[in-house]
């Protein structure tokens, strides 16, 4: 398959963000915000030109995106994480990653935190629901890429703590813990939760006696 355009690749990802649709005129105001209405709207459809024909869909003034994309299936399953149920490899691996990485227009950036936001919720949200089905991998691999997502997170690393112990790995555990002290003095100035500190203090106390 031919190599797409920058254009092209930009207009498809914007429509992928807007849940599949959009007017034409919106698409060419926030795609080319710095240009006047007409060339904007002549930026579109030589977009348009360079998307395969049957990628997009046009319904009088709305353009439909008549592709698969991931990021659909990617909340579909964030959705059913924060519902509580079980979620597989694979929809684990599409959560782990963000939405468009190193896109600095407005409208991407807008649709990357609202997406890293999500995708954090339900990775911890999988985390424990894993971990409660003694499903214990997983539900590591579901902690350790919420972590990863936002590592100043108290309860991701609190879910994934628990997931180590579910384990019997508490060497892992309490890196977790000693990591997100860290980071939470250095990014912050303050200390984890009490209890978590409490409960921490005493493994750690445990394993030095052993």
């Amino acid at each position: 398959m031919r190599k797409l355009s920058v254009p092209a690749r930009r207009l498809l990802a914007y429509l992928a963000l807007r849940g599949g649709s959009a007017e034409r005129s919106v698409v060419a105001s926030q795609l080319w915000t710095d240009h006047p209405e007409e060339v904007a709207r002549a930026n579109l459809r030589r977009a348009l030109w360079q998307v395969p024909h049957d990628w997009i869909a046009t319904m009088g003034d709305m353009l439909v995106l008549d592709a698969e994309c991931d990021l659909g299936q990617a909340r579909h399953s964030a959705v059913r994480a924060i519902e509580g149920q079980r979620l597989t490899f694979d929809e684990i691996d599409i959560l782990s990653s963000d939405v468009l990485p190193g896109w600095h227009e407005e409208w991407a950036m807008a649709a990357h935190e609202e997406f890293r936001l999500l995708r954090v919720q339900a990775l911890e949200a999988a985390c424990r629901t894993l971990s409660g089905q003694a499903n214990h991998a997983l539900a590591v691999q579901a902690g350790a890429a919420a972590v990863a997502a936002e590592p100043l997170r108290e309860s991701a690393t609190a879910a994934l703590i628990d997931a180590h112990l579910a384990q019997h790995n508490r060497f892992e555990a309490i890196r977790c813990f000693r990591a997100l002290r860290q980071r939470l003095y250095d990014e912050l100035g303050v200390s984890p939760e009490p209890e978590l500190v409490a409960r921490m203090d005493g493994l750690a106390t445990g394993l030095r006696v052993a």
